[in-house]
């Protein structure tokens, strides 16, 4: 898949070393759910568990009207682990 990481996505995964970047990669291909931003129409909010990291839900979100798509920023979303 073809994406651009903004400079705010690369930040966050030097703060979060524990974030991988093939993680990101496979949230991108395979959301397991997929919820639109409740405030910007051009942004969305793709997320999966990640078994490698003790089933912790992976949030990536991007702008998905961008060509390539655009990683906004990720992180593990702790909420989300009982909902997903």
């Amino acid at each position: 898949m073809d994406y651009q990481l903004t400079e705010h996505a690369r930040e966050s995964l030097r703060k979060r070393s524990s974030i991988r970047v093939e993680w990101v990669e496979r949230v991108l291909l395979q959301p397991d759910r997929v919820e639109p931003d409740r405030t910007d129409s051009e942004l969305e909010h793709r997320m999966s568990r990640i078994q490698e990291s003790e089933g912790r839900v992976l949030r990536v979100i991007v702008k998905k009207t961008s060509n390539p798509i655009r990683v906004i920023t990720c992180y593990f979303d702790r909420k989300m682990g009982r909902q997903l």
